[in-house]
């Protein structure tokens, strides 16, 4: 034997061959990515906001929810992978900085009561959330609105007048990058409290029906009462790619736009 001068050791017997080192691999944990795009859900926490949520999560995206009651009661395990914010889009100051990193926006606020109420959650609260995320540059702004009932409208005046009043703005602001979407009744199942009420009971077969008679659609005053009825479930995929996938077209979706995108794959 011989020693180097690094101190090693080195055989001098011709017939022996020095032995590799050994060495162990490293284990390798596949550890996904960071998320690159944020969504804001506005009223997250509510029938369609919930679905949303879940449904971007599983797609692999950053979430956030803003509404007035800030975290959901849901103890499904998903949850826990949202951030919660509480705020009042009627109160400037009181929640923008829910919009910090954020690359898109969906709204599902509305409501219902007086006429100068439900302009004002229906019309003047989105429209301050349109334009707080203009001028933050957030990419795209998708808005749940409401499909029109003709006659219906006029029962609701302020509720679908405030829709308008967010559809024009979000149009202004988000030329590019903004979608509306325009389903009827929405169905499925909707949580009040701890009791579970299966809406698409009544839904489902009526989508069904309605799909197929749509040029009765078209009938003056009445016919936007044929409209068929959508699942949660069409509407929160819908809502979700129109906010993520870069070639998703501006503008207005109504309910068979809906079914349609909800079956493709993208």
């Amino acid at each position: 034997m011989a020693v180097s001068n690094s101190g090693r050791y080195l055989s001098t017997d011709s017939k022996k061959v020095d032995e590799p080192f050994k060495v162990e691999e490293a284990e390798t944990v596949n550890v996904p990515p960071p998320p690159t795009e944020k969504l804001l859900v506005l009223g997250g926490n509510g029938f369609v906001g919930l679905h949303i949520c879940k449904e971007a999560l599983d797609h692999g995206l950053a979430v956030a929810s803003l509404s007035r009651s800030g975290r959901s009661s849901i103890q499904d395990s998903w949850a826990s992978n949202v951030s919660w914010h509480q705020g009042n889009l009627l109160s400037p100051g009181s929640w923008e900085d829910a919009l910090d990193g954020v690359t898109a926006v969906i709204s599902c606020v509305g409501g219902f009561g007086s006429n100068s109420y439900m302009y004002k959650i229906n019309g003047t609260a989105n429209i301050n959330a349109i334009r707080a995320a203009s001028d933050k540059g957030v990419k795209r702004f998708v808005y749940i609105s409401a499909a029109d009932f003709g006659l219906a409208n006029y029962l609701l005046q302020g509720y679908y007048e405030g829709k308008k009043a967010a559809e024009a703005e979000l149009l202004i602001k988000f030329p590019y990058g903004g979608v509306i979407l325009r389903p009827g009744f929405i169905y499925g199942t909707r949580r009040v409290g701890s009791v579970k009420l299966p809406l698409g009971v009544i839904g489902s077969p009526l989508e069904m029906v309605l799909q197929r008679t749509r040029p009765l659609n078209q009938l003056p005053l009445i016919g936007p009462l044929f409209t068929p009825p959508v699942n949660v479930t069409s509407v929160a995929k819908v809502a979700v790619r129109a906010a993520t996938d870069p070639v998703f077209p501006p503008g207005i979706v109504d309910v068979y736009g809906i079914q349609r995108y909800s079956q493709k794959k993208y």
